[in-house]
């Protein structure tokens, strides 16, 4: 995305543009040029801009290139369709008597297809790019392009009627399709816009997307750092398998100044199970231990990678389960611990949020029968399904005031991709998603971080929402105060939800750098 860089596929479309166009020049219609002079002005300006911005455009973006085909290669395809399409409507053109109403007739269903045709192949290049400024370019193009001959054939040959009728199923089937493409528009600008927001440009940065050999699978990592000589920050994510490296400069924007973060899509999720998917599509690898393991593996490749001996833990929901364990097992590993919504206890959590929404559904005055039944339910079950079915019922009783939609920040971040998108789609599976970490689903609800030593070798912090009651704040700070530590801090993000890194960023990274100042 907006990557500088000879784009081959660029130059091909260019060549089909022009090769029909220079051929053409040698067999015009004989009355063409009479046409020329009548142009609209700012349709002929317009289509300037258009021209010279769209084959710039073209040619110096590296993003139409071939690469690993994903939903977005379909865009891809469909540019070259309508380029062939456009090679076709030429080769019969030129096997015409190559009359004005020969050049402005329609071909498969396309007005002046000589116009509009490679308009649309380059707006599709755009989109298969990701690449706004192609976009852009080309409706500029089209406007002034398409505009100008419409005119040309309106004068030439008349206006062809239409029955009414037609015209409404025309109008009809065109506005899901401009709805449609006008979303993707916007979510692409919004993409590029936050690539120049958040990329690393600086000499001794890192911005980088990889896979790294742990545990005998290839696992996905996003770097990101202005200096990689910055401390380390290891991210463990929540879920379990609940992934947000897609999103991760939303957050981590704030600190890549002072740290260098990695996030990592953890054994059995996201962009790592897809890659890993043919060795193990059953997730028959995942379990605690593994995942105890893979930290550890992970560990060792930055300290390695970045010269360094310890790194910072920074966790989250259920990645604080397996950074506290990490923490009393690898202390020397390891330079300070930061816990944002910090488990403690599923069932515990479980039940303070539902004793709170029951008393306020209570002081109401509102039936509390079925709340009561879902809470029941719940208790007799030991499935996801259970589980969600009582948060959903309990959140709405304590609202957080900080609120973020993570799902529309994925559509906005240019680091999103495909495999993201595909993760989601199976955790939307509740049956399948339970199925695949039916492992770490049993360990999160049995976990009670009291049933280990509370005896700590490392700095201890911990951020939560006021308004946490995935994992509740109350016990969060509860904890805080009994464990034992060389120093511990607890802070909170008032009106914060589960998620206060994506809620206040800023907030939430000022807070993330006095802790580590403290030492």
């Amino acid at each position: 995305m907006i990557h500088f860089g000879f784009s081959y596929v660029g130059l091909l479309f260019f060549i089909m543009l022009f090769v029909p166009n220079i051929i053409w020049t040698k067999h015009k219609p004989g009355d063409y040029d009479k046409y020329v002079g009548n142009e609209n002005k700012v349709l002929l300006m317009i289509e300037r801009i258009g021209e010279a911005t769209t084959l710039t455009a073209a040619l110096i973006f590296s993003d139409y290139n071939l690469r690993r085909f994903t939903i977005w290669s379909l865009w891809l395809c469909a540019a070259f369709f309508f380029m062939v399409l456009y090679e076709l409507y030429w080769i019969r053109y030129f096997r015409s008597e190559k009359t004005m109403a020969d050049m402005y007739s329609s071909y498969a269903g396309f007005p002046v297809a000589g116009a509009s045709l490679p308009c649309i192949a380059f707006f599709c290049l755009g989109i298969y790019g990701t690449n706004i400024f192609l976009i852009v370019s080309s409706l500029f193009l089209s406007i002034g392009h398409i505009g100008i001959h419409l005119n040309h054939r309106k004068e030439a040959v008349g206006k062809k009627k239409t029955k009414k009728a037609i015209k409404v199923i025309r109008v009809l089937l065109l506005i899901p399709v401009v709805f449609l493409l006008l979303i993707t528009v916007v979510a692409i600008a919004g993409r590029n816009i936050n690539w120049f927001k958040f990329s690393v440009n600086t000499p001794n940065g890192i911005d980088e997307m990889s896979y790294v050999e742990i545990g005998g699978q290839e696992q996905y990592i996003h770097i990101m750092g202005k200096d990689k000589n910055n401390p380390v920050i290891l991210y463990l994510h929540g879920g379990p398998a609940g992934p947000d490296s897609a999103i991760m400069p939303f957050f981590t924007d704030p600190l890549i100044d002072d740290y260098t973060i990695v996030c990592w899509d953890q054994r059995g999720c996201g962009r790592t199970y897809f890659h890993n998917a043919g060795k193990d599509p059953d997730n028959l690898t995942v379990n605690f231990e593994t995942a105890l393991s893979d930290t550890d593996e992970m560990v060792d490749y930055l300290c390695k990678r970045f010269n360094t001996d310890k790194v910072t833990l920074m966790c989250h929901s259920y990645g604080t389960i397996v950074g506290t364990r990490y923490v009393q097992e690898h202390s020397e590993r390891v330079e300070a611990y930061i816990g944002i919504g910090q488990f403690v206890s599923c069932r515990r959590s479980d039940e303070l949020a539902y004793e709170d929404a029951l008393a306020a559904a209570k002081a109401n005055g509102e039936d509390t029968s079925d709340l009561e039944e879902v809470y029941k339910t719940y208790r007799e079950g030991d499935s996801l399904k259970e589980y969600l079915a009582l948060r959903n019922a309990t959140s709405g009783y304590h609202p957080a005031k900080n609120k973020v939609n993570t799902a529309l920040l994925a559509v906005f971040c240019p680091y999103a991709g495909t495999d993201d998108v595909r993760w989601v789609m199976k955790q939307a599976d509740l049956e399948l998603y339970e199925k695949l970490e039916n492992s770490l689903m049993d360990t999160t609800y049995e976990y009670d971080v009291y049933d280990y030593d509370l005896e700590y070798d490392v700095p201890m912090y911990f951020i939560s929402g006021s308004m946490d009651y995935v994992c509740n704040t109350s016990l969060t700070r509860t904890f805080s105060e009994d464990i034992t530590a060389p120093r511990t801090a607890f802070a909170v993000i008032e009106g914060g939800g589960h998620t206060p890194q994506y809620e206040t960023p800023e907030a939430f990274g000022e807070l993330v750098k006095q802790m580590l100042k403290l030492g």
